[in-house]
C-alpha cells in the first residue's frame, strides 16, 4: 500500500470561510474527509498536515523521507517566496512532490504567477478547486 502525505500551508485551514468566490464554501474538514475517502478507495494510506508556520511545514517535509511514497503540497502564499520550503523539498529529492493550488494562480495577481517550489516538484496542478488534491494523488500513483 502506498503512503502519501498532503501538506497544506498558511490559511488553507480557512477554506470555506475565506474568499468563497475563489476557494468555494466547502469546509476544510469536508475537503480533508473527501481526500481521505478518495485515497482509501484507491488503496492509499493518506495523511493530511496543515500549518500556518513555515518552520512546521519544513519539519514535515523533512519527515517524509523514509515514511512516504510521495507528497501533494499546497504551500499557499509560501509558494511564491519561500526558498526555505523550496530547499526542504529539494533536500528530500527521493520523495516525489506534486504542487497543487485550488485556484488558477496564473490567472490571479501577478505575484502569484511565480512558484519558487515548482522547479523542485515533479509537476504543478492548478485551478480545479478541491479536485487538484485528487489529481495530485493520481499523479503520484503514476510515479
Amino acid at each position: 500500500m502506498k503512503k502519501i502525505l498532503v501538506i497544506l500551508g498558511p490559511n488553507l485551514n480557512m477554506v470555506g470561510i475565506r474568499e468563497k468566490g475563489i476557494y468555494g464554501d466547502e469546509s476544510f474538514e469536508s475537503i480533508n474527509d473527501d481526500m481521505r475517502r478518495y485515497a482509501a478507495e484507491k488503496g492509499i494510506e493518506l495523511d493530511v498536515f496543515q500549518s500556518n508556520s513555515e518552520g512546521a511545514l519544513i519539519d514535515k517535509i523533512h519527515d517524509t523521507l523514509g515514511k512516504y511514497d510521495g507528497a501533494v503540497i499546497n504551500a499557499g502564499a509560501y509558494t511564491h517566496y519561500s526558498y526555505a520550503l523550496r530547499d526542504a523539498i529539494a533536500s528530500v529529492k527521493s520523495v516525489p512532490f506534486v504542487e497543487v493550488h485550488m485556484s488558477n494562480i496564473h490567472a490571479r495577481e501577478e505575484f502569484r504567477h511565480t512558484s519558487v517550489i515548482a522547479p523542485v516538484c515533479r509537476g504543478q496542478i492548478a485551478g480545479f478547486g478541491k479536485n487538484v488534491y485528487f489529481l495530485g494523488i493520481d499523479a503520484l500513483m503514476l510515479m
